[in-house]
């Protein structure tokens, strides 16, 4: 088989990468916009908040100072409210303080007027509750005082539980506005900035997640056209890695099916050509009267149809048992009877080729199993058929069954390990001519026929396919077969089967 290719990929994403760029784009749009926008009205209202809270801190320093200041002097007559208007000019505001009746005081700058929004405006809503006994020391508590306009705060000057004064502070435009056009073009470039990254992440992400699936398309596609050996040109990671790995197992399979069909093709072209060829020529030697209808030559006719017969009965077995469509019958079956039986049955076969059988039994326990008596019949016969054709005649052949064997952990035919069980062994030894270890691995191959020179007693040669039925027959029960041999003194099969059950 030719090495399997792999198809590269490169290009745009394809409609299912766009698809999915586009959705992740939409995602990063939205989450950008709900963002920016939350991040735009919280930013806001944190720096209008900070500053009302700022202005009131002002308002009340100063309407604190100007109280300090009436009780110091026990009336506004006299009373120093430099200190009140110096805490308004460092803080960058303006203040007028006016007594009960809206007669102006003292206030910053040059005309009281000028701080926009007149002291008219405030409606101071505190109740001062102070306790202010002419000492200078009472102060009034200062209320909430409203805005008395966008610019203004007015708050009441309370003295010996009574109103006397009031206190507007005056704010220019508001320093917040230049903070908070900061902080929005912060979160607006801060916003571009996650839409591009969102933009790249999406497309290498789409990248990531399409790549696997156009290689595995482009792979699919070839290996339809006929490229076997086509596989995908990138795994991917989780799901798409395994259906990756899916699809080039499928494919391997694919592949080897193919390729032992075309050879089990050449083989049968091959094993059926030879008996074809020998009974037209012998039926085209009758036809033309070249060699007399006799016995001798319709014997060897016989003998060619017989193999032909034999290379398509062996065939049809094979296939059906590789394609584990044996419609087997399964039950639970006594080894020991089945072997008994079976070997009673080739005892005369045997005898014929001039071979001694024995048969020995090592059972500690019913030595049953679970499949079909008749395929099971069928290994058994199979490797006596075997022991008649290939072993020299004086020779001898045993078989023993013995078990349970110990217990051992198991194997799927994927190699993964399963439950513990026990297992029931059933030896056919001979004392033959043996097989060479070179040749030992292909014992089972189909249509191999041992190396040149070796017998064969039933004078049809035989198909090759005996032992590669006897294979696949076992692994159709679950159970493993093997042989062993030195070349010298024999060859000795294996099959062993798992017991009814497992144990342990």
């Amino acid at each position: 088989m030719t090495e399997p290719t792999r198809p590269s990929v490169s290009g745009p994403l394809g409609p299912l990468g766009r698809r999915l760029l586009l959705a992740f784009v939409a995602v990063a749009g939205v989450a950008v916009v709900l963002v920016v926008a939350a991040a735009m009205v919280g930013t806001s209202r944190g720096l209008s908040s900070a500053q009302r809270s700022q202005r009131d801190e002002v308002a009340v320093a100063v309407a604190r100072a100007a109280t300090q200041a009436y009780g110091r002097a026990g009336g506004w007559d006299g009373a120093d409210l430099s200190a009140a208007l110096s805490l308004a000019e460092a803080a960058g505001t303006r203040a007028a303080v006016r007594s009960a009746d809206g007669r102006l005081l003292a206030a910053t700058g040059t005309r009281p007027g000028g701080m926009g929004n007149g002291p008219g405006n405030g409606a101071g809503n505190g109740a001062g509750n102070g306790a202010g006994n002419g000492a200078g020391n009472g102060m009034g508590g200062v209320g909430n005082g409203t805005m008395g306009g966008a610019g203004s705060v007015t708050l009441p000057v309370a003295a010996d539980g009574r109103t006397v004064g009031t206190v507007t502070v005056g704010f220019g435009p508001a320093a917040s506005n230049a903070g908070r056009t900061i902080a929005w073009v912060w979160i607006v470039a801060a916003a571009v900035v996650a839409a591009l990254a969102a933009l790249a992440l999406g497309y290498w992400i789409s990248r990531l997640l399409t790549r696997p699936v156009v290689a595995l398309t482009e792979a699919a596609r070839a290996f339809g056209a006929g490229d076997r050996g086509a596989r995908p040109a990138v795994r991917g990671h989780g799901e798409l890695g395994e259906l990756a790995a899916a699809f080039e197992e499928t494919a391997g399979t694919v592949a080897r099916s193919e390729e032992m069909r075309r050879q089990m093709a050449a083989d049968v072209a091959h094993e059926l050509r030879t008996p074809l060829t020998a009974l037209r020529a012998g039926l085209e030697e009758l036809r033309d009267g070249l060699t007399p209808a006799g016995p001798v030559a319709l014997a060897r006719l016989h003998d060619q149809s017989l193999r032909l017969a034999r290379v398509v009965d062996d065939l049809s077995e094979l296939s059906s048992a590789e394609a584990s469509t044996l419609g087997m019958e399964v039950g639970r079956v006594d080894l020991e009877h089945l072997v008994r039986s079976e070997a009673g049955a080739g005892e005369a076969q045997l005898r014929a080729a001039g071979l001694s059988l024995t048969v020995a039994v090592d059972a500690r326990g019913p030595a049953t199993v679970l499949g079909d008596e008749t395929r099971l019949r069928q290994v058994v016969g199979n490797l006596l058929q075997n022991c008649a054709r290939h072993c020299r005649e004086g020779d001898a052949v045993s078989v023993l069954l013995d078990g349970p064997l110990p217990v051992t952990p198991t194997q799927d035919r994927s190699g993964t390990r399963g439950t513990s069980q026990s297992w029931w062994r059933v030896v056919v030894a001979d004392t033959g001519p043996g097989i060479a270890a070179e040749n030992l691995p292909h014992v089972f191959a189909r249509f191999w026929r041992g190396a040149p020179g070796d017998g064969n007693r039933d004078g049809t040669g035989g198909s090759g396919l005996g032992l590669a039925v006897v294979q696949a027959l076992v692994h159709a029960h679950g159970g493993r077969v093997g042989v062993d041999s030195d070349g010298r003194s024999g060859t000795t099969v294996t099959v062993e089967l798992p017991a009814e059950g497992p144990r342990g």
